[in-house]
């Protein structure tokens, strides 16, 4: 607005002057001010669009009750995990709230199929007088398990035995542990619950509703108390599986929104996900892929230095600023990010030095398309022949653009986000393990947005770490071929019936993609 207000000055201040030359002058600077004030339109439009997308793109966020559910279950999850550590603690209370659950949990329907397992004492001989004990009774419990599309239920004996000649002594097997102490679920049920709400986002009370076409009545509450208890036996797995990631050389790193609830002021906060990501395939490295989430109340550099905290090694990241204050690793950017500005200003309409942008950087994808899954020795010296001199001739070449165009202009802008970033868009020339763009860690934060997107938000902080635990193991599946629901069942079972702390690395995902393939 102030280039045409400028232009409206320069021509009624002054008479138009009978001078070629004078005349000439004038008509030079009017058409100066209106290219720059068409650039000024251009640049206000585009952001006008902008805001019409964002605002105007999806339909607004309405509370109701469905919604609500989905707050109420994350809330419910962090007393789940709550009454998990307190049973942990305390021995009595555990037997006492395993009692109330027997109680109250009601009888499973008879129309379910029972899968009995027998529970033998180690010795059915009698301790006094070696003569063979004899059944006199047995305890019988029934949980809830479920094998994909079929459920069914686990009926455990334990028999009693005594010996007819002596009157002290009956022998039984000791009850198996359970992840839900008196409760219904296996663990494979529980592993089932958690795949489908945060591999298949189908939020718990949708799950309930599923299940209760087959007659099984489970309420949210219900399923959130089970996924709050797997969350707690899952947090040192999720825990060391960071370590590992922060032991690596090379790690891209991403963040995403995840929305919580703020019922104090009946409408939600902004939490984020960081992602942590390691993908050695396309140079050949040994390590096996895997993704890690971290939530946070907020996106500010803190979050990023607690996140990546020892961290020392090549960190693939966008423009963020958050993560240029980093002082532990080395930062390579991503040229992912510096093209989509370039893309989208090509995409709405005629931009021939944003196309010349995209087909210069299209050269470098091409050459990396051709060196994936070479060594890094490879790598790198195909980058110094044939991309290096690519990448020596397009800062020249922004350069002089930037010369000719208006400073306010989109172009203009993406020219120096470009420009400003260029140390760490270049530093993949030198090292062969650097990918060209953030794309892997894009890609793992995929389906965080699309959970997001079917759950609208998390009821708590506490639901955003239940999240960021149990994404983080599914995702890691996912990305070594291994079925989440397998292998979930395994980790809880081995959890619950007390697995080593110092064997926890046997519980990696990629621990056992390797034991299927041997």
């Amino acid at each position: 607005m102030a280039a045409m207000t400028d232009a409206t000055a320069v021509l009624e201040a002054c008479e138009l002057p009978d001078d070629p030359a004078a005349l000439k002058a004038l008509l030079i600077t009017e058409r100066s001010l209106r290219a720059e004030l068409g650039a000024e339109v251009v640049r206000l439009s585009a952001i006008v669009a902008a805001f019409k997308r964002a605002l105007f793109g999806r339909r607004s966020e309405k509370y109701d009750p469905e919604q609500l559910d989905l707050a109420l279950e994350d809330v419910e999850q962090e007393f789940g995990e709550q009454r998990a550590e307190a049973d942990a603690g305390d021995p009595a209370l555990k037997t006492e709230r395993a009692r109330r659950r027997r109680a109250n949990r009601g009888s499973l329907p008879r129309h379910l199929p029972r899968v009995e397992v027998v529970v033998e004492p180690d010795s059915r001989t009698c301790g006094c007088c070696g003569e063979a004990l004899q059944a006199i009774g047995e305890d019988v419990s029934e949980r809830l398990d479920v094998i994909p599309a079929q459920f069914r239920v686990i009926v455990t004996r334990r028999p009693k035995y005594a010996c007819r000649g002596c009157a002290e002594g009956v022998v039984q097997a000791a009850a198996p542990e359970r992840l839900i102490a008196g409760g219904l679920p296996t663990e494979a049920m529980v592993a089932h619950v958690l795949v489908a709400k945060y591999a298949d986002h189908t939020p718990l009370y949708r799950q309930a509703q599923i299940y209760a076409r087959q007659g099984i009545a489970l309420d949210r509450s219900t399923l959130a108390d089970w996924v709050g208890h797997a969350a707690r036996e899952l947090r040192p797995v999720h825990a060391r599986l960071i370590e590992i990631l922060k032991a690596s050389a090379v790690l891209f790193a991403d963040e995403t929104r995840a929305p919580v609830l703020d019922p104090g002021r009946g409408r939600t906060k902004e939490g984020w996900l960081w992602a942590l990501a390691r993908d050695p395939r396309p140079w050949g490295g040994a390590d096996p892929p895997a993704v890690a989430y971290r939530y946070a109340p907020g996106r500010g550099a803190e979050h990023a230095e607690v996140h990546l905290d020892g961290f020392k090694g090549i960190l693939q990241v966008d423009g963020y600023a958050a993560y240029r204050r980093l002082a532990g690793p080395t930062l390579a950017f991503c040229w992912s990010h510096a093209r989509r500005k370039f893309y989208e200003i090509a995409e709405a309409g005629h931009a021939p030095v944003a196309e010349e942008a995209l087909r210069r950087i299209a050269a470098l994808y091409a050459v990396e398309a051709e060196i994936r899954g070479s060594d890094p020795q490879t790598r790198h010296a195909e980058r110094q022949a044939r991309s290096r001199p690519l990448v020596e001739d397009l800062r020249p070449w922004l350069e002089a653009q930037l010369s000719r165009l208006s400073g306010k202009s989109r172009l203009a802008e993406a020219i120096r986000y470009t420009l400003k970033l260029w140390d760490g868009l270049s530093r993949f020339l030198d090292d062969g393990r650097i990918e060209l763009d953030t794309n892997t860690v894009e890609r793992a934060i995929r389906p965080i947005a699309l959970n997001r997107k079917n759950a609208l938000f998390a009821g708590s902080d506490g639901g955003g770490e239940h999240w960021a635990v149990i994404a983080s193991l599914v995702e890691t599946c996912k990305l070594n071929d291994l079925n989440p629901h397998t292998y979930l069942t395994d980790v809880l079972e081995r959890l619950v019936a007390g697995h080593q702390q110092s064997r926890i690395d046997d519980l990696m995902p990629w621990a056992y993609r390797a034991n299927a393939d041997v």
